[in-house]
């Protein structure tokens, strides 16, 4: 298969995935008498046993070489396991657009830096020029929210929500990392992916013996809950883990920052969430930003033929 042709369809495959993640926080928005921990363990964790089983012959011939890795597959199973504790919670507490924005746009600067520092790869000047308009894009869809919107939470809440939104950026870079390497070593992305989930899985379910006294209260709250587990969380990952076959984790979460786009035009549309001028100024950026990353596409990202999807 043509390489510029195979990366750019896992350019496409992250596209998507960006898509359907970033309808989560509107969603999640119609359960508000659910814990957001509830809502990330529970989604995440069904999610990870729906990849385990869907990657269970893969998961099979890969396993002994993943656990040849024990530090970067517990490092990346932990990753997984604090995501959407803190990017749920960050959205409770700042409203869906700005939790997704900060969760999402951090994530890229810490993508970067780990495969600089512990993967020894070269920063380019063309991720850096896409980074900075990003940044700046994300900075003024910030500013951009309307002062007349309001959230039944105190400004230290909503301060604590942009802190748990970088973590939330910290660990989604940390396992995107973390699955590039399993993939890089041999593995194949179904295995890598899958393999972390369900890991986290064995964390995130029995936490709801504690937080999930409400998730299955209503039809509502179980069609939240079951829409998060299974066409984000489940069908997004594979679309993100075939996505990671092709091209780098730095690239991959700088792509994603159209998630933050989707669940903005979403939380205005649906939800009543308002930006003025500046925040749609922003929000270009992060779309020039996405175009610089997929217009122009390097050979070198592209594995081996052995790595291929499948």
């Amino acid at each position: 298969m043509n390489r510029q042709h195979t990366s750019f369809t896992g350019i496409l495959a992250i596209i998507i995935a960006s898509f359907l993640w970033g309808t989560t926080g509107t969603v999640a928005s119609y359960s508000p008498d659910t814990s957001p921990l509830a809502i990330g363990a529970f989604s995440m964790g069904i999610g990870g046993l729906l990849l385990v089983i869907n990657a269970h012959k893969n998961l099979l011939i890969d396993a002994k070489l993943m656990f040849n890795q024990p530090i970067v597959l517990l490092f990346g199973a932990a990753c997984v396991a604090i995501y959407p504790l803190a990017f749920y919670t960050s959205m409770r507490l700042t409203g869906v657009a700005i939790g997704t924005v900060v969760s999402i746009a951090t994530a890229p600067f810490f993508a970067a830096i780990l495969d600089r520092l512990i993967s020894k790869k070269h920063i380019t000047k063309q991720w850096l020029i896409s980074f900075i308009m990003g940044a700046v894009g994300i900075a003024l869809l910030t500013l951009g929210r309307a002062k007349n919107e309001t959230l039944q939470t105190s400004d230290f809440s909503q301060l604590i929500g942009i802190i748990l939104g970088c973590i939330a950026g910290l660990t989604y870079a940390g396992y995107s990392w973390a699955a590039r390497r399993l993939i890089e070593t041999g593995a194949k992305s179904q295995s890598a992916m899958s393999g972390l989930f369900g890991l986290a899985s064995l964390v995130l379910l029995p936490s709801l013996w504690f937080t999930g006294d409400n998730l299955f209260a209503s039809a509502t709250n179980i069609s939240v809950a079951l829409y998060m587990a299974i066409i984000p969380m489940f069908l997004g990952y594979v679309l993100f883990g075939y996505g990671l076959t092709f091209i780098d984790a730095s690239k991959a979460t700088l792509i994603t920052l159209i998630e933050p786009l989707v669940a903005t035009i979403l939380a205005v549309s649906i939800l009543g969430e308002q930006f003025n001028a500046i925040g749609w100024i922003g929000a270009l950026l992060v779309t020039l930003c996405l175009l610089m990353q997929t217009l122009k596409t390097k050979k070198h990202q592209t594995l081996n033929a052995q790595n291929l999807y499948s």
